[in-house]
């Protein structure tokens, strides 16, 4: 069995203790390494090549923000899913982190399972975000212009069932509910996910968002 392997970035020295300490004996996932700041966890991504970046935001030397950007800028050869930690789901820095590349936020104080959970499911390119969390990304959207006209270009190449997997995408849907939706197998959602990052140039569920709501693809609103 393949384990997940995760990095933890975080100053803050007991933090980093009782998130390792959370995965011990976890079968599926393995601590790989542990950064103090975000010029190290950049430089730990590079050499222990982990699945998923447990980060913190404060951070002395590089901010967790901008470690993250550094992160996703080195491409699909170290293709690292950062998961921010955060102490409240209201951070005034969720949508910068985002647009920098995370993969979704984690409370601090999150059951132990939930983060066992947290690190699969980003593992498995799944959003993690929570309601509000939500809410304030759309918000935020609502208030930005649109960056750019829908680049047709790209948007041609989805199939017509891409395309609707795509809108149920960008309103919140997991695989399951898109599978019932469109009245479709797990396996056959989970391979329309992954065309869709390929065609996309994306990294996972929170960019398609990204990509649809700063391009003018979706209204501003969230699912009803």
């Amino acid at each position: 069995m393949r384990k997940i392997r995760v990095l933890i970035a975080d100053d803050q020295p007991l933090i980093r203790s009782g998130l390792h300490a959370v995965f011990d004996g976890v079968p599926d996932i393995v601590v790989v390494g542990e950064a103090r700041h975000g010029v190290q966890a950049v430089q730990s991504v590079k050499t222990l090549r982990p699945d998923v970046v447990l980060m913190d935001i404060n951070m002395p030397r590089m901010d967790g923000i901008t470690a993250t950007r550094e992160i996703c800028k080195l491409g699909a050869d170290y293709p690292a899913k950062v998961v921010i930690l955060t102490i409240y789901d209201q951070d005034e820095h969720v949508f910068e982190a985002l647009r920098s590349g995370a993969s979704g936020f984690i409370l601090k104080h999150t059951p132990t399972e939930r983060l066992v959970d947290a690190v699969r499911e980003a593992a498995e390119g799944d959003a993690l975000l929570s309601p509000s969390v939500t809410r304030k990304l759309i918000d935020e959207f609502a208030r930005r212009p649109v960056l750019s006209a829908a680049p047709t270009a790209v948007l041609d190449q989805l199939t017509e069932r891409e395309r609707e997997v795509f809108q149920l995408l960008v309103r919140g849907y997991g695989n399951d509910e898109i599978a019932r939706a469109l009245v479709l197998g797990d396996s056959t959602i989970k391979s329309h996910v992954q065309h869709l990052y390929q065609k996309l140039g994306v990294r996972d569920r929170v960019q398609i968002v990204i990509f649809a709501y700063e391009n003018g693809l979706v209204a501003a609103t969230p699912r009803g």
